[in-house]
C-alpha cells in the first residue's frame, strides 16, 4: 500500500517548503564568510613574517578564497531555483 497516494499536496504547501528550503540552502553562506575571513587572517600573518614572499601568499590566498566562494555561490543558485518552483 502506497501511504503517498493518500496525500494531496496543494500548491501553497509545494510553494512554502521550496521557500522554506531555500532559506536553509542559503545557511551556506556563513561557511565561505568565516573560511574566507580565517584565510585572509592567515595570509597577513603570513607576509608579516616572509614579506618577501608576498606575491606567492596572495596568489594562494586568493585561489583558496575563489574555491570557497564557489560554495556559497552554489547555495545561492539553489535558493534561486527553489524560489522559482
Amino acid at each position: 500500500m502506497n501511504l503517498l497516494a493518500e496525500y494531496v499536496f496543494n500548491e501553497s504547501f509545494v510553494s512554502g517548503l521550496a521557500l522554506l528550503g531555500a532559506g536553509i540552502a542559503m545557511i551556506a553562506g556563513i561557511g565561505p564568510g568565516i573560511g574566507q575571513g580565517f584565510a585572509a587572517g592567515k595570509a597577513v600573518e603570513a607576509v608579516g613574517r616572509q614579506p618577501e614572499a608576498l606575491g606567492k601568499i596572495t596568489t594562494t590566498m586568493l585561489v583558496g578564497q575563489a574555491m570557497a566562494e564557489t560554495t556559497g555561490l552554489y547555495a545561492l543558485i539553489i535558493a534561486f531555483v527553489l524560489i522559482g518552483q
